[in-house]
């Protein structure tokens, strides 16, 4: 077999392993990324809702 084309595939090879390495470390931080957005999203769900309506707590006095 001539030499470029043993550079060729072990180039195609190590390109293969690059990629398939590169996708699993997507697909982590996808997952990672997930978790986060479900903890946070239930980190603002706990926080109690402000009032809309009414004196107490719509209104706020600034002096300057």
């Amino acid at each position: 077999m001539d030499m470029s084309v043993q550079n060729t595939v072990g180039t195609a090879a190590a390109l293969q392993d690059f990629n398939a390495q590169q996708e699993a470390q997507n697909n982590l931080l996808k997952k990672v990324m997930d978790s986060n957005q479900q903890l946070i999203m239930g980190l603002v769900n706990s926080v109690p809702k402000l009032a809309t309506s009414g004196s107490v707590g719509t209104i706020v006095n600034t002096v300057a």
